[in-house]
This record gives C-alpha cells, sequence and structure tokens, in this order.
C-alpha cells in the first residue's frame, strides 16, 4: 500500500472513530474535541475522496476543506489543554504528560494543510500524503 492510500485510510478511520465515540459523550469539554476531530476527518475525507478518484475534482470544495482544516488544526491545542476524561474519550492521558510533542503534532498538521495546493488535482494528491501523515503521527501516539 502506498502512503496516499494509508493516509486516506487513516483519514476514514478518524471520521469513523469520532462517529461512535460520540455516541454516549457526557463531558462538554470532550465533545468539543470530538466535534473538532470530526471536522478534521471530514475535510480529510473531501480532500482524499479526491485525491483518490472517488469523486471529481473541485477546487472550491478542496479550497474549502483546506481553509476548514487550518482552521480546525489550530484549535487543536486550545481544545484539548482542559485535562477533562469522558468514558468514551479516546485521548490517551500521554497528551498531557507529553504536552508539547502534541502540540508539535497538531501545528504539524496546521503546516500540512497550510502547505497543500487546492487549486489542482496534483495539488490536493501531493498535500495529502503530509496531511495523512500529521494525523497518522499523533494518533499512533496519543489516541486509544
Amino acid at each position: 500500500m502506498t502512503l496516499l492510500p494509508k493516509c486516506l485510510f487513516a483519514g476514514l478511520i478518524l471520521v469513523a472513530g469520532v462517529a461512535v465515540a460520540k455516541e454516549g459523550v457526557q463531558d462538554p469539554t470532550v465533545k468539543a474535541r470530538m466535534d473538532l476531530m470530526g471536522t478534521i476527518g471530514m475535510n480529510v475525507k473531501v480532500l482524499g475522496d479526491m485525491a483518490t478518484d472517488k469523486v471529481a475534482f473541485d477546487a472550491t470544495a478542496a479550497a474549502a476543506a483546506k481553509e476548514a482544516l487550518i482552521a480546525a488544526s489550530a484549535d487543536i491545542s486550545a481544545k484539548f489543554e482542559p485535562q477533562a476524561t469522558d468514558p468514551v474519550a479516546e485521548a490517551k492521558p500521554e497528551i498531557w504528560t507529553n504536552w508539547d510533542d502534541f502540540v508539535a503534532k497538531g501545528e504539524a498538521l496546521n503546516a500540512a494543510a497550510t502547505a497543500l495546493d487546492p487549486a489542482s488535482l496534483d495539488g490536493v494528491k501531493a498535500g495529502m500524503g503530509a496531511v495523512g501523515g500529521s494525523c497518522r503521527d499523533c494518533h499512533s501516539t496519543y489516541r486509544m
């Protein structure tokens, strides 16, 4: 499996995991985090579906997804700073014991989203490796 399909697969898992995890969440701080991750996952899926030719390339939709990713990734540290937990939470406690690394991973996603060129299908395809890699890097360390 090449890097692009692995990244897109990680994004799809993110979307599916968030949809299931939101069921029954009680802590409002955890729900806000899950909503943020859902926004990221949905926009990764929009771009990923274009990159894998599941849907036709749409420069307007790609640009909107990029902007949503930039905005959401910029909000990661603010949403995760409170050390809230919930029985359905998927955040590992290592987030708060390795805070600087966690923040750096969020910043890496923001940088990858910012660098993605939504003007062409080739630009989206080229940028998705870094976006998916950032998601996978953080999730492999900080998500249950």
